[in-house]
């Protein structure tokens, strides 16, 4: 795993040295990802340079130094990633004439792109994946990310010239960089705690959406496209869906096993996280039944038992045999990771789940320099609670008019949160839903809204209305916006699937993973993400997805047949962390040091009276406003940190 930064200069002026030294300062601003090796290549009459840091795990000997020049001269290659079949791509290039220096997945890369056309060429890899090409006789750039988004890659203009890399911060050691945050972003991250691409939260950068390239030459627009398209496989995957249970237990326990062999293979140590929940259990499982001594896995535990999975987890690695490592932090010492995060996170990131992300990184990395993760279970396979939660309410909105569904709902608000608790008293503690004043006015919120869509949009939205908090900005159009999608996915939980894939995944959760792992040097791998078992994900019917109100049916049958199901069937909790409460208390100062009412005032692009009275709300013992005044938190911590000024 590595890290890729360059750019394309207005015109040829600057000497070679001056483009190598940019080159290599702007990839010096991306060590971790790369801690073992620095290059540049750069070409002065294209006013072109690129950068690279190198995380060697296939062959570590200087063969495998990027950039990477073709043995024929005619191309160069900056590349961060994986290619788990490059085995099988080095036979059929050596079969077609190509020579080869050394054993790295780069070389065959680069020469597959050459031999065949870059277009060609990434339509045959199964891997991970963010990579610049570049033809040097016809000096043309071609930047190209991976099907799902598990590898990120920005592109865009400051300052007269055009920038690329995998992170944001690498553009700051150039002299014309010019960061300046887009306002319809901010709104967008507000919504969703994160920003959605193709948009970045700087003005004029992108992120190259996931399963597409782009050409760039001097003195020509742009030309993007897609080489694959998840709808096209959404929707011919609902065309043939699979009718056998058991023939499709059988071909999803093949590809899984396949995809995790691949991405066993390495010069480096390797190892597993393990939260003890189904999906990474059963990354785990397939790992040691094909590994010849027991697997490293890594688990963190919290001291707060009704957060600690770590218990869960050590069952499931004592079943397996694995060589098993667990990490109990304190609250102290999840708190004390808060001042990484805007230095991890270039781009503001509201996930929690990013502080125990980065603990986990940091305790793998102590002992391995790979770890495989089970990412990408739940939108394949209908893990989320919403997922439960849309399925089940979609035939209500079906049946029911909206005038109907409105009634119902202001009948349900006729009282507050607060009164609906002090009713459900009188019933049984165990028959009665944790919060249920704050979950019946969320149901009329929902019984209130005009379509399914509408219901999902609802369900991942963090602040409801943006432009109602950041100044002078209308807020775009965002995910689930797309009317003519019911069209081709009538089915309101395919859907739902679909929206997640496309930008929760890669935006939200890789995002996340991709960023705390490169942070400490670990690359992650994630088998579920092979596109082939993507492509099979999509041909599996509501009823092997949600069976007796629970997800993942059909992935759960697989990891039964290598775990019994007492030790991973339990309530999801994932990267649960009490927010609410440490900023309550411990927290408390921080929050109102970033929070401060003339603090937002002068950084221009809030409007504080919401936020504080969100923040009066919490500090009162509100518990709906923690994940709204986190992503607030969020934001101004990172503008803070890379000194960001106001609008």
């Amino acid at each position: 795993m590595c890290g890729l930064v360059g750019f394309l200069a207005a015109s040829n002026a600057a000497a070679p040295d001056e483009l190598t030294r940019l080159a290599t300062n702007m990839a010096n601003r991306l060590e971790t990802r790369g801690p073992d090796d620095v290059g540049a290549w750069v070409s002065a009459p294209a006013g072109f340079a690129l950068g690279h840091r190198r995380l060697a795990v296939i062959d570590l000997s200087a063969a495998g130094h990027q950039p990477m020049r073709s043995a024929s001269g005619r191309s160069v290659l900056a590349y961060n990633g994986e290619i788990y079949n490059a085995g099988e791509l080095r036979r059929r290039l050596e079969g077609h004439g190509r020579r080869f220096r050394g054993t790295s997945d780069t070389e065959v890369l680069l020469e597959a792109c050459e031999a065949w056309g870059v277009e060609r060429a990434v339509g045959q890899l199964i891997g991970m994946f963010a990579f610049a090409f570049w033809d040097v006789q016809r000096q043309r750039l071609t930047l190209v990310r991976d099907r799902l988004g598990i590898k990120p890659l920005y592109w865009g203009t400051s300052g007269g010239v055009l920038f690329f890399g995998s992170q944001p911060k690498a553009f700051a050691a150039h002299p014309q960089w010019q960061p300046a945050v887009d306002l319809e972003a901010l709104a967008l991250f507000l919504r969703h705690s994160y920003v959605p691409a193709p948009r970045s939260i700087f003005r004029h950068i992108e992120k190259l959406e996931p399963g597409c390239l782009v050409e760039i030459e001097r003195g020509q627009a742009p030309r993007q496209r897609r080489y694959w398209n998840l709808r096209t496989v959404a929707v011919a995957g609902r065309q043939r869906p699979l009718a056998h249970d058991e023939d499709a237990l059988a071909e999803l326990d093949t590809l899984l096993a396949d995809a995790v062999r691949r991405r066993m293979v390495a010069d480096v140590p390797i190892g597993a996280f393990l939260s003890g929940g189904i999906d990474s259990s059963t990354v785990l499982a397939m790992m040691q039944a094909e590994a010849q001594r027991p697997v490293r896995s890594f688990t963190i535990g919290f001291e707060d038992e009704a957060l600690n999975e770590a218990p869960d987890a050590a069952k499931v690695a004592g079943h397996l045999g694995t060589d098993h490592s667990e990490l109990v932090v304190s609250t102290k010492e999840a708190q004390a990771v808060l001042p990484e995060l805007p230095a991890c996170y270039d781009e503001p990131h509201a996930d929690p789940a990013q502080l125990p992300t980065l603990l986990l990184s940091k305790l793998a990395r102590q002992d391995v320099t790979v770890a495989l993760s089970g990412d990408g279970g739940d939108e394949l396979f209908a893990g989320y609670k919403h997922h439960l939660s849309g399925a089940a309410i979609a035939p209500a909105f079906r049946a029911c008019p909206r005038p109907l569904r409105t009634l119902v709902a202001g009948a349900v608000q006729l009282f507050s949160p607060a009164a609906w608790d002090a009713l459900l008293k009188a019933v049984p503690r165990s028959h009665r839903p944790a919060r249920a004043g704050a979950r019946a006015h969320r149901l009329a919120t929902l019984l209130r809204l005009a379509d399914d869509d509408a219901v999902y949009r609802c369900f991942v939205s963090r602040w409801p209305a943006p432009e109602q908090v950041v100044r002078r900005v209308r807020e775009p159009a965002g995910v689930a916006a797309d009317g003519s999608l019911r069209q081709d996915l009538p089915n309101f939980l395919d859907r739902m699937q679909f929206y997640d894939a496309t930008s929760y995944l890669p935006d939200g959760v890789l995002a996340k993973v991709d960023r705390a792992s490169m942070a400490v040097g670990l690359e992650v791998r994630v088998p579920m993400l092979d596109h082939r078992v993507v492509e099979f994900a999509w041909r599996l019917p509501p009823a092997l997805r949600i069976r007796r109100r629970q997800g993942k049916w059909l992935l759960r049958q697989v990891l039964a047949k290598y775990v019994p199901t007492h030790l991973t069937e339990r309530p999801k909790m994932g990267f649960d962390v009490p927010i609410g409460q440490w900023l309550r208390g411990d927290l408390r100062d921080w929050a109102e040091h970033l929070l401060a009412a003339d603090r937002l005032r002068q950084g221009g692009y809030f409007d504080p009276a919401p936020i504080r009275a969100a923040w009066d709300a919490h500090c009162a013992g509100g518990d709906l406003w923690q994940d709204r005044l986190w992503s607030i938190l969020m934001f101004e911590a990172w503008r803070e940190h890379w000194g960001i000024g106001s609008v």
